[in-house]
């Protein structure tokens, strides 16, 4: 029987969740706080809390029956939780593993100046954050390596799905179309990240995967479209260089590529949302778009 194991059970996390169910019923799910615990117990996964530190004795005693496990904690400047020095190797911690999948993303890649990238592409990583996924990328395949196991790195691109879009950015006020000539941006709706992590699984393939829409585009054809559903007059145009953003919203802007979904279409995995026209409208229609809000 299946027995998953999701590490960082947030908002990609509970899609792969909510995508198992097809095969299992057996599915755990860390989190750090107990309020987001009721939550993923309301949704039928077994909350586990852990901070990403210590790995306490409940946690241990999910790992020793996991057969399937999904890492989505960050690593930070102490790198990835399950491979710090003196956690245990794959094959002590979850001896029944079967297959692994560690969430990871494009910006891996580092700016191209709009070019396409694929799986081959060399790694490029401009920001700190990248530099760590990088790292544990390299970690999780090595492990895998040395335990004889599959482990897919799913490269991840935008990220968003019902709950968390651009029709909540206007329904908040906080829609802007901002302008940098040439920019453009791949993304994927929460679902086909579920769907695609349980058809890699299910297929036990290892390697480097990208999870990513068929089209990038310039961000302000998102909410171009999104205000055409609604009916709506769209934001007026901000110019890049003029508008107020974060320091980590900016440095996003940093960044430029079209990336290549081939690999994972080549062993037969179809998208349901291949680009950003077919899944506003699935999201607009009846409401859909609202979800359970998630910000996390």
């Amino acid at each position: 029987m299946t027995t998953l194991t999701i590490l960082g059970a947030g908002f990609s996390g509970q899609a792969i969740a909510e995508a198992f169910k097809a095969v299992t019923t057996d599915i755990a799910g860390t989190t750090r706080s107990a309020e987001k615990a009721a939550r993923l117990g309301a949704d039928g996964i077994r909350a586990i809390l852990y901070d990403g530190q210590a790995i306490e004795e409940t946690l241990a005693e999910r790992l020793r029956e996991t057969t399937h496990l999904i890492q989505s904690i960050a690593p930070g400047k102490d790198g990835d939780p399950m491979l710090r020095p003196g956690v245990p190797p794959l094959t002590v911690l979850c001896p029944k593993l079967e297959w692994a999948g560690y969430l990871s993303t494009v910006g891996v890649y580092g700016d191209h100046g709009g070019a396409w990238v694929d799986e081959a592409t060399p790694l490029n990583p401009v920001s700190a954050r990248s530099l760590e996924r990088v790292e544990a990328e390299e970690g999780w395949l090595a492990a895998g390596t040395a335990a004889g196991l599959p482990v897919a790195v799913l490269r991840l691109s935008g990220i968003y799905g019902p709950g968390r879009n651009t029709f909540w950015n206007f329904e908040d006020g906080t829609a802007r179309r901002l302008i940098k000539p040439g920019q453009v941006f791949n993304r994927i709706r929460v679902e086909d990240i579920g769907a695609a992590s349980l058809f890699l699984a299910d297929g036990k393939h290892g390697g480097i995967f990208n999870i990513t829409d068929d089209e990038p585009a310039p961000p302000q054809d998102i909410v171009a479209e999104a205000a055409r559903l609604m009916g709506v007059a769209p934001p007026p145009e901000i110019a890049f260089e003029t508008a107020e953003l974060s320091p980590m919203a900016r440095s996003f802007y940093g960044e430029n590529k079209r990336v290549s979904n081939a690999k994972l279409k080549a062993l037969g995995f179809v998208f349901a949302y291949p680009d950003y026209r077919v899944s506003l409208a699935d999201l607009w229609r009846d409401g859909r778009w609202r979800g359970h809000r998630n910000r996390t």
